[in-house]
């Protein structure tokens, strides 16, 4: 079970910072909430979401990367575990 908190989303921020993909909050009209432009490897999020929608929106993304788990940091790794195996909550 996950908490739509701002505390979980800056988890879920630093899970994706230490991916080789780049975070951004900028203004869009992006049809599910956020784009990814796999070539530059560029994450950007609709910056008037409220937090809920973007804890949303990062776990679809999480889900979607080719994220290299040995990459990661111990906590992260099972933050990832655990978010790859969460339903999300509309």
């Amino acid at each position: 079970m996950i908490r739509y908190t701002q505390s979980f989303l800056n988890k879920l921020e630093d899970l994706i910072s230490e991916t080789d993909y780049i975070l951004r909050y900028e203004k869009g009209n992006f049809k599910p909430g956020y784009c990814i432009i796999k070539e530059k490897k560029i994450i950007i999020i609709n910056k008037y979401y409220p937090t809920d929608g973007k804890i949303n929106c990062l776990i679809e993304i999480i889900r979607q990367l080719p994220v290299d788990v040995s990459s990661l940091s111990e906590k992260n790794k099972q933050l990832f575990a655990k978010v790859s195996q969460t339903e999300i909550q509309v």
